[in-house]
C-alpha cells in the first residue's frame, strides 16, 4: 500500500506572494524598455495605461504608439521584442499582426503593447476603451 506524500500548502502561498511582487517590479523596468524602444525607433504618440486598479483586466498595463508607415511599424515591434529580450531576457508570449503591418499587438502577459499605422489607431482609439485606466503619455 502507498502512501500519500502531504502537500506544503503554506510553502506554495509564499512563493506566490513574492513571484506576485517580482512580477510588478519586473512589468514596471518592462515598461520602460518598451517604452525607450519605441522611442529609439520614432514612434509617436507613445502612451501607456494603467489597468491595475481595473478588476479583471487580463493584463496590468498597454503601451500604445503610432508609426506612419507599415515600414516603421515593423521597426518599431521587432525593437521592442530584441530589447526586452537583450536588457531583460523577456520573450513575448504572442505577436500578432506582424504580416499586416496595421497593427502590431505584443503581448507579454502582464504589458500588451499596441503598435499602430496612424490611420488604424485613430480609428480602434484603444484610450477611449480603456480611459477608465490611468493614462500617461510619453511625449519627448
Amino acid at each position: 500500500m502507498k502512501v500519500a506524500a502531504k502537500k506544503k500548502t503554506a510553502t506554495k502561498t509564499a512563493r506566490k506572494k513574492s513571484s506576485t511582487t517580482k512580477k510588478k517590479k519586473v512589468s514596471l523596468s518592462l515598461l520602460d524598455v518598451i517604452v525607450k524602444s519605441i522611442s529609439d525607433k520614432k514612434g509617436e504618440n507613445i502612451t501607456s495605461i494603467d489597468l491595475t486598479k481595473i478588476p479583471d483586466t487580463a493584463t496590468s498595463h498597454f503601451v500604445i504608439c503610432d508609426a506612419s508607415s507599415g515600414t516603421q511599424v515593423k521597426a518599431i515591434a521587432d525593437s521592442v521584442v530584441e530589447q526586452s529580450r537583450i536588457t531583460l531576457n523577456e520573450r513575448p508570449w504572442h505577436v500578432e499582426g506582424i504580416q499586416q503591418l496595421d497593427w502590431v499587438l505584443i503581448d507579454f502577459v502582464n504589458v500588451v503593447v499596441h503598435v499602430f499605422r496612424r490611420q488604424a489607431r485613430e480609428f480602434y482609439q484603444l484610450e477611449d476603451l480603456w480611459n477608465d485606466g490611468i493614462v500617461t503619455r510619453h511625449d519627448d
